[in-house]
C-alpha cells in the first residue's frame, strides 16, 4: 500500500545521520509526554486521539447539515480567522478543481471566507456579490468576540436577515462555538441557530479535524469520512508504539531540529502544485504559533514552484545560508495531460513531445533539489501518494503530531500563543475601546513621534 514518507537523505551533507538520530530518546520521551498528557499545554490535547474517537454519528450529523446548506445555497460563507478557516481552506483548495469558483456546479456551493482580514474593499465586494446570490453562513469562534470575524459576522448577519428575513436567516446560519459560554453561544441560543461545539481542549490551529474544518469541507462536497480515515491511519502510524526510524512524525521533527541547531532557522515549505498553496498557509500558522516563542523557533515560510523559482529562486540558491526546504511531493497526479508534437518546433521543445506534464514537473522538482543542495540548502522531502481526502487527512494529522513533538523538543508550549494578544491590545487602545484610554494616549504619542 502507498504511504506518506519522509525522505531526509538530502540533509546529510549538512547534518549527519548520527546527529538526527541523537534525538531518538528525546522524541520518544516527548511521545510519552503527549500520550500521558503530562507535558506543557496538556489541557489542549483533544486533537491527539480525535481521528480514532470521532463517531460515525458525529460525521453523519455534519453531513446532514452540509447537505441542507448545499440544497439552499449558491455560496456558503465561512466566517473565521486563523485555525478557524485555514484548515478548511487548505483542504478545499487541495481537493477541488483549480477553477471551481468559476465553474457551474449544481451540486455543491462555492465556499468563500470572511473575517480572515479587516479589509474594507474585500468585505464590501463580498456583500455586493451576495446581493444576487442565495447564501448561508458558517460562523466559527469560541468566544464570538474576536475582532475580525465578529465584525464580518455582524455585517453578514444583518445582510442575510435583510435579504431573507430573520426566521429564514436563522435556518441559514450555523454557529461553531463554545459549548456553554461566550457571545456567539448566547446569540446562537437566542436566535435558534444550529450549532457544533469547539471542544475546550482543542486549539484553533489543531481544529481542522473537528466540525471547524469538517463542516466547510463537507459543504464543498468532499468525503469527510475518507478524510478521517486517513487521519486515523496517521494517528496509528505516528503513535508512541511505532519505532523512531519508522515514525514519519519523529523523523521530520528530528531532522528539522537538527538543522535548526546547525543555524538553519528558516524552513521553506515547497510545493509543485498550486493546489497546495493554502496547505502551506495552514502549516505556517500551525508551526509559527506553536514554536515561535521565548525567542526561539524555526521561521516557517512558503513558496510555490516552479512559479517562485523565477522570483525567490535566486535568493534560495545564493542568498543567506540560513534556510532549509521541505518539499511536498505528490507522487501520482489525478489527471493526465500529454505534451503534443509541433512540426515547426520553433520553441525547440519537441524533445518533450509525448511526455506527461507531470514528468516535466517531476524533473523540475528533482533538478531543483539537487541545485539547492549544491547551493547549501538542505532538503527534506515529504512524499504524499495522491491529493485525495484520505491523504489530505493523513497529511494534516502527520503535521499536527510532528509539530507537537517538535515544540516539546524546543522546550516550549506548542499549544498556546501569548504573543498574539499584543497587537489586539494596541488595536483596541487606538480604536478607543473602554478600559484602554491610557494605553491609547501612550500609543498615539508614540505614533506622533514618527
Amino acid at each position: 500500500m502507498a504511504k506518506l514518507s519522509v525522505d531526509i537523505s538530502n540533509i546529510f551533507d549538512f547534518v549527519s545521520s548520527k546527529q538526527v538520530f541523537a534525538y531518538k530518546e528525546e522524541l520518544m520521551r516527548n511521545q510519552e509526554l503527549l500520550e500521558s498528557k503530562t507535558g506543557k499545554g496538556s489541557d489542549f490535547l483533544g486533537w491527539l486521539n480525535l481521528p480514532s474517537s470521532i463517531t460515525d454519528g458525529e460525521l453523519e450529523t455534519i453531513n446532514q447539515v452540509a447537505t441542507d446548506l448545499r440544497s439552499k445555497s449558491d455560496i456558503v460563507v465561512v466566517v473565521g480567522i486563523g485555525g478557524s478557516y485555514l484548515g478548511a481552506k487548505a483542504a478545499i483548495e487541495a481537493l477541488g478543481n483549480s477553477f471551481a469558483t468559476i465553474l457551474p456546479n449544481k451540486e455543491n456551493p462555492i465556499v468563500l471566507f470572511a473575517g480572515q482580514n479587516i479589509c474594507e474593499d474585500y468585505h464590501k465586494e463580498l456583500l455586493e456579490l451576495l446581493d444576487n446570490k442565495s447564501y448561508s453562513i458558517v460562523v466559527i469562534s469560541k468566544s464570538g468576540t474576536t475582532t475580525e470575524p465578529a465584525i464580518a459576522f455582524r455585517l453578514l448577519k444583518q445582510h442575510l436577515e435583510n435579504k431573507v428575513g430573520k426566521v429564514e436567516a436563522a435556518q441559514r446560519i450555523i454557529a461553531i462555538t463554545d459549548k456553554s459560554k461566550g457571545a456567539l453561544r448566547k446569540l446562537a441560543d437566542q436566535e435558534g441557530y444550529r450549532t457544533f461545539v469547539i471542544s475546550d481542549d482543542i486549539g484553533g490551529r489543531y481544529s481542522v479535524l473537528t466540525p471547524v474544518g469538517l463542516l466547510p469541507i463537507a459543504i464543498a462536497g468532499f468525503n469527510i469520512q475518507a478524510l478521517i480515515n486517513g487521519a486515523k491511519e496517521a494517528e496509528k502510524n505516528t503513535g508512541i508504539d511505532v519505532r523512531f526510524d519508522e515514525n514519519p512524525a519523529c523523523i521530520y521533527a528530528a531532522a528539522r531540529n537538527a538543522l535548526y541547531r546547525k543555524g538553519k532557522n528558516v524552513e521553506i515549505m515547497v510545493n509543485y502544485t498550486p493546489k497546495l498553496h493554502f496547505l502551506t498557509e495552514w502549516w505556517k500558522q500551525l508551526y509559527g504559533e506553536s514554536e515561535g516563542k521565548e525567542n526561539k523557533g524555526i521561521f516557517p515560510a512558503g513558496v510555490d514552484f516552479t512559479s517562485d523559482l523565477h522570483s525567490m529562486g535566486q535568493y534560495i540558491q545564493e542568498g543567506e545560508r540560513i534556510l532549509f526546504e521541505t518539499v511536498l511531493s505528490i507522487e501520482s497526479p489525478l489527471k493526465t495531460l500529454i505534451i503534443p508534437n509541433d512540426p515547426a518546433n520553433l520553441d525547440q521543445l519537441n524533445f518533450l513531445s509525448g511526455k506527461r506534464y507531470s514528468e516535466v514537473n517531476r524533473m523540475a522538482e528533482q533538478g531543483t533539489i539537487l541545485a539547492h543542495i549544491d547551493g547549501g540548502v538542505p532538503s527534506i522531502k515529504i512524499n504524499i501518494p495522491e491529493l485525495t481526502p484520505y491523504w489530505m487527512g493523513y497529511t494534516m494529522y502527520f503535521f499536527e503530531r510532528a509539530c507537537a513533538l517538535s515544540g516539546y523538543t524546543l522546550n516550549v508550549n506548542p499549544f498556546d500563543q501569548p504573543g498574539v494578544e499584543e497587537y489586539k491590545k494596541n488595536m483596541f487602545a487606538l480604536l478607543g475601546k473602554s478600559g484602554f484610554e491610557e494605553k491609547g494616549k501612550e500609543l498615539r504619542r508614540r505614533l506622533g513621534e514618527f
